[in-house]
């Protein structure tokens, strides 16, 4: 019977050493499960701020090259508007000459009693209308003619009296020509305006 106990013992030992050696796996196991789960999620985690990150630099270079296209766009408006308007300052300038022109021409027909004096009239007339011509050609139009309807964008209204055969809100005296530069206003036209 000893060795039935002895045996019996020796089991009972193989089965705790079994136990604890199942206890000491199991244990090691999860040791090593827990560290591959965190990793696995800081994988995940890592995955998603890359895909964060790629989606912001996205983002960043679609609105660079936004503003790129903005940029060249308000360059390329700039250089149109210089072209077009370049010439603003310098036609104002010659606008007094014209004005001058029309001044001496008015002086003229009023004081022409001969030939002579008829063919300097014919002479300034026909220097003025070459030199509106040549205003014309660079895009410097007049503006502001008596029975024209009344604008505040292209015409200074001087005063309001009322004026036989014109309407009311109409240009009834123009006391100085308006000129726009391509479309845009350079100088208003100063007029008065029928009541």
């Amino acid at each position: 019977m000893t060795t039935q106990n002895e045996n019996i013992q020796t089991e009972e030992i193989i089965a705790e050493n079994e136990e604890i050696q199942q206890d000491v796996v199991t244990e090691e196991v999860e040791q090593l499960i827990n560290p591959l789960e965190e990793a696995n999620a800081k994988i995940a985690e890592l995955e998603a701020y890359i895909l964060d990150a790629d989606k912001r630099e996205q983002d960043i270079q679609l609105r660079a090259q936004a503003e790129i296209q903005n940029i060249r766009r308000r360059a390329e408006q700039d250089v149109e508007k210089a072209h077009k308007f370049a010439l603003e300052k310098f036609s104002k300038e010659l606008l007094n000459v014209v004005d001058n022109l029309e001044r001496g021409l008015d002086a003229l027909d009023k004081a022409v009693t001969d030939e002579t004096t008829q063919a300097l009239v014919d002479g300034v007339e026909m220097t003025h209308k070459e030199f509106i011509n040549t205003l014309a050609k660079f895009g410097v139009v007049a503006m502001g003619e008596v029975g024209e309807a009344f604008n505040p964008e292209l015409h200074e209204a001087i005063s309001m009296q009322p004026a036989e055969g014109i309407e009311s809100n109409h240009i009834s005296t123009v006391l100085q020509k308006g000129y726009t530069l391509q479309g845009r206003v350079i100088r208003p036209a100063m007029v008065m305006v029928a009541a």
